[in-house]
């Protein structure tokens, strides 16, 4: 196994951006794809290494970019002010995520005909807008995501989704975790929701501690969590 990554910048609705694309450089022949959205602090180390770490299973991990080349967020309120923007035109957001997936589909190491996005927070958030919009991909997952529908019609959903969240997630209750189900049942989908007990927001980003505000990292659920997409990843395409 030769894990590699390299950059990518493209363009998409609103200007230019730069994502990472990691894949396993000894493997032959095309392997699926997967998209890796980030949180509200953009694109960065963590989620490079969730492409890696999906390279290492065998597929194309590639750390997408929705705000834009070089911003990023350094503190929290550069963070909310970003996903503020990107979140106000649910239409431009659902673009842009779709532009990366038909890059991650023109990429030579990909089998276009198996795809699939992951995400966290801001990025759950955005995968599945990705399957709102109706997008020809496989599946998407969800992790600690937020669940606010767009404010115009969703199309039927064909992917199969996979939501993986904390029963004490402030951003995201719940009530409205029923609702989000509610959402994918009249969509069409074939989806799973996985609660975690005693688990707040943010549990697979291990620097977070801010009780408070429901942001806590937690061991057993970022483990069980991972492990439920392998699992999901695995019924797609065997």
């Amino acid at each position: 196994m030769t894990i590699q990554t390299r950059p990518l910048i493209y363009d998409a609705p609103g200007g230019t951006f730069e994502g990472v694309i990691a894949w396993d450089d000894a493997a032959t022949g095309p392997r699926p794809g997967v998209l890796v959205s980030h949180n509200w602090m953009g694109q960065d180390d963590f989620d490079t290494g969730k492409a890696i770490a999906l390279a290492e299973l065998g597929y194309v991990g590639f750390a997408i970019d929705l705000y834009g080349q070089g911003r990023r967020a350094t503190n929290t309120d550069e963070a909310m002010a970003l996903a503020g923007e990107l979140g106000s035109d649910r239409a431009v957001l659902q673009a842009r995520i779709n532009r990366t997936l038909e890059l991650l589909r023109g990429l030579p190491e990909v089998d276009a005909g198996r795809t699939a996005a992951i995400g966290f927070c801001l990025g759950g958030k955005c995968v599945l807008d990705l399957a709102r919009s109706g997008a020809d991909v496989d599946g998407v997952v969800s992790f600690h995501g937020v669940f606010d529908a767009p404010p115009f019609a969703n199309k039927p959903i064909s992917a199969k989704v996979l939501v993986l969240h904390g029963f004490e997630d402030p951003l995201a209750t719940p009530d409205q975790t029923v609702a989000l189900g509610r959402e994918l049942t009249d969509a069409g989908a074939d989806w799973q929701i996985h609660m975690y007990g005693n688990t707040s927001h943010a549990f697979t980003a291990p620097g977070a501690n801010n009780p408070d505000f429901g942001l806590l990292y937690d061991a057993k659920a970022d483990r069980r969590s991972w492990q439920a997409m392998r699992n999901f990843l695995d019924e797609l395409w065997g």
